[in-house]
């Protein structure tokens, strides 16, 4: 470890010292009943064990994927957040979180930059009181490098394969928000429910998710957050999805364009990063084989940030595309009843 990190951590441990109590560890029980009611301490298990917050964190730190989001949308601005590289702008920031900093008159957070190894001394130099990486792939070293900066909250199963639903609930915990991330996740419900009952078209149909960079062709299961949250509007997973995945666990697998013609379903799903990327698809020669692509069955989202807003959603970014999202399934599930 440098000098410069030493220092930095020392500096923040004094922050955290100002910041936190001294109240001692609170058992399982009391921790639970402390989460529901967003009091502290609170105590949250994760994969590489137990963190303890004594006091509501006010200095925040985010790191990995929809920590950032989640915090702001339970209306607390991250004093550091990482750079999105993928759908965000010049400075890396996703379009959903910044129109929310807008809307709250808040300054932009230290950006993190984006690597596979936290950066430490930048996540130290903001002096955070906890860091949250409950959507990441930290390593357990990693985790204890960063524990010496603020407590940590990292996943409680597999690396980056923390539910989106769960994210909100742990994020809420940690900053003492239960009931606001229960609202949050109760208005999401609301809304799925909204559009799944105004588009009948989408009930009962099968479908299948994709993406193809004309070299490799993705899909995505059940497991898949995008595929999860795209049920509920009241699709069924195609069953082919399943039957043609050698990982019934997996998010995802590649399928050779010599067995396109197996994954039937109602209706197709493609992601492009670009419109480009998209129309190759449509056009090219082994996606005539879906009778999906014949029929017109198929939504095309396009763009990075569209893509981003529901991979993985999280508590700000699934409304924000939800409605663009929902015109293109829906007409594909209205050209697959035309059939």
């Amino acid at each position: 470890m440098s000098r410069r990190l030493t220092f930095a951590i020392a500096a923040a441990a004094t922050a955290l010292a100002l910041t936190l109590t001294g109240c001692a560890p609170a058992d399982t029980d009391e921790a639970t009943d402390a989460a529901a009611s967003g009091s502290f301490p609170v105590t949250i298990e994760h994969a590489f064990g137990e963190t303890t917050l004594d006091a509501q964190p006010t200095r925040v730190a985010t790191w990995g994927w929809g920590s950032a989001d989640n915090t702001i949308a339970l209306g607390v601005v991250p004093v550091a957040m990482p750079v999105q590289s993928y759908g965000g702008d010049d400075d890396g920031v996703l379009p959903w979180i910044g129109e929310a900093l807008d809307e709250m008159s808040a300054e932009l957070p230290i950006m993190l930059p984006a690597s596979e190894e936290p950066p430490y001394e930048d996540i130290a130099a903001a002096a955070p009181d906890v860091i949250l990486a409950a959507y990441s792939g930290i390593t357990e070293d990693q985790y204890d490098l960063l524990s010496e900066i603020a407590p940590v909250v990292a996943y409680p199963g597999e690396p980056w394969g923390t539910d989106w639903r769960e994210l909100i609930e742990i994020t809420g915990t940690a900053l003492g928000k239960s009931a606001e991330a229960e609202t949050v996740l109760a208005d999401i419900d609301t809304e799925l429910a909204e559009q799944a009952a105004a588009h009948p078209e989408f009930a009962g149909k099968t479908i299948a998710m994709t993406a193809d960079t004309t070299d490799t062709f993705y899909v995505y299961t059940a497991a898949d957050p995008r595929v999860d949250f795209t049920l509920d509007l009241g699709f069924e997973n195609a069953p082919s999805v399943t039957e043609l995945g050698p990982d019934p666990a997996a998010f995802s697998y590649t399928l050779s364009y010599e067995e396109l013609d197996k994954l039937t379903s109602d209706v197709l799903v493609n992601f492009g990063t670009t419109q480009q990327m998209a129309d190759a698809f449509l056009t090219a020669g082994y996606a005539q084989v879906l009778p999906q692509v014949a029929s017109g069955a198929v939504a095309s989202p396009v763009g990075a940030a569209f893509t981003a807003s529901v991979s993985p959603p999280n508590a700000l970014s699934l409304l924000w595309g939800l409605d663009d999202y929902v015109a293109l399934l829906s007409t594909a599930a209205l050209a697959a009843d035309a059939e």
